[in-house]
């Protein structure tokens, strides 16, 4: 019976992903301009049209802020299949407009249009390099691009954190720059985090690392009719709460314990990874609120005003 309800939860909570460009139609991509991040990069031209960032059109905050404005590139979440561009994307785009932030919103690739790792690291790590490239026609200090996801976002943007030190994915295309490519700061918020058996979000993982990575091992068992599974190495790999590094950035972190779709779990040991290595983070947990609410104004923000908890924070870190 818990499974059961376990699973009427998930499929509700799909149907409503697939929904919610239509019904969130007051978050639009208007006063946003596309930037096609491969455009003109050899070897990516397949890529152009499946990777954009929305910029802002216009000035987004005060002109008066000391050493330039904060950036933020928001990456909405979907599985690493879809991506909930409207309440996640530029919803997020339009609250951080509204506190003096220059925010980007990232269509980064996913497994519906056939990508997998590594288009998605390559795709925030391009981001940022733009977002850093044209620091002065923003407006914005070079050392305050942050980036928030939801859900998988929140697994790409803390592995942005975690590797972008130590994985240059842009020097493989001949792309070379003196500028960082991961962020000065990030919020998973209901993040996927661990890619390990017991609470990995699997449709996640699947979509990420796909069945032909060149790491994976094959198999075949009635649970695993298609003969693919990931080894040890790959699962490690990939779950962030292994992988924090001694210098890594600070951290908002969001949580609802009662997440049906992604385990609580999953945050749990992303906080204790941090609290081990004395990482500045912040761990918000609600005991409800389910999962997928992004910036939306509703039920869930009107009761929480969880993003001003966010914005104080911020301005405790400096970044605003």
């Amino acid at each position: 019976m818990r499974f059961s309800a376990f699973a009427a939860k998930k499929a509700v909570f799909f149907l409503s992903a697939l929904l919610s460009v239509q019904l969130l139609s007051g978050y639009s991509k208007k006063g946003y301009k596309k930037v096609y991040l491969w455009n003109g990069i050899e070897k990516m031209e397949v890529n152009v049209r499946d990777t954009v960032l929305f910029e802002p059109e216009t000035d987004c905050g005060s002109s008066g802020q000391s050493g330039g404005q904060m950036a933020v590139v928001i990456c909405p979440g979907g599985s690493y299949h879809h991506l909930g561009m409207a309440h996640e994307g530029f919803a997020s785009a339009e609250w951080f407009k509204s506190i003096g932030a220059v925010p980007f919103v990232l269509q980064y690739r996913v497994a519906y249009n056939g990508h997998h790792f590594p288009a998605m690291l390559e795709d925030i790590q391009m981001a940022i390099l733009y977002i850093r490239n044209n620091a002065e026609r923003f407006g914005i200090s070079v050392r305050k691009v942050g980036a928030i996801g939801y859900s998988a976002g929140g697994h790409l943007v803390t592995m942005a954190a975690e590797f972008g030190g130590k994985r240059n994915e842009l020097e493989k295309l001949g792309i070379t720059s003196s500028q960082p490519l991961r962020p000065d700061f990030v919020i998973p918020v209901y993040p996927v985090v661990s890619m390990q058996d017991d609470i990995a979000h699997r449709w996640s993982r699947k979509s990420l690392l796909g069945h032909q990575y060149r790491n994976a091992e094959k198999g075949f068992s009635l649970l695993n009719p298609f003969g693919h599974r990931y080894s040890r190495q790959m699962k490690d790999a990939f779950s962030m709460e292994l992988n924090v590094p001694d210098d890594m950035v600070p951290v908002y972190l969001l949580a609802c314990r009662d997440d049906p779709v992604v385990l609580f779990e999953n945050s749990v040991r992303l906080a204790h990874a941090l609290a081990e290595k004395n990482i500045p983070h912040k761990f918000t947990v609600y005991e409800t609120g389910g999962h997928g609410f992004g910036m939306k104004d509703g039920e869930f923000m009107k009761r929480t005003r969880w993003n001003e908890d966010l914005k104080a924070w911020l301005e405790e870190q400096g970044f605003l």
